[in-house]
């Protein structure tokens, strides 16, 4: 458990790092284009999680785990290198739907 609390800490230090310090004021919640967990871990994660039907509540939590265990690092990094050119592409379509311009 601590390993891996461990390794949460040092993605999330990364991940503030490379987004140069987003504080939650400033974050996109409202956009999921934008929302790195929106267009690209979770359909990953639902991907591996989903892939035989769970049976209950405790399966559906070790599955997401487990997946999360397995996740790689360079997934979360190819994601975050995409966020300002999506950013970008928010901007020039004045906020509204931009998925199908990237």
């Amino acid at each position: 458990m601590l390993l891996q609390l461990t390794e949460l800490a040092i993605r999330l230090n990364f991940l503030q790092r490379r987004l140069q310090i987003l504080y939650p004021y400033m974050w996109p919640s409202n956009i999921p284009d934008l929302n790195l967990v929106d267009y690209k871990i979770w359909d990953i994660m639902q991907e591996k999680v989903y892939k035989t039907k769970v049976h209950d509540v405790g399966e559906l939590r070790r599955r997401i785990t487990q997946a999360w265990d397995e996740f790689y690092q360079i997934v979360i990094d190819a994601a975050i290198s995409q966020w300002r050119l999506r950013l970008t592409a928010c901007v020039e379509a004045e906020g509204e739907h931009f998925e199908h311009k990237l």
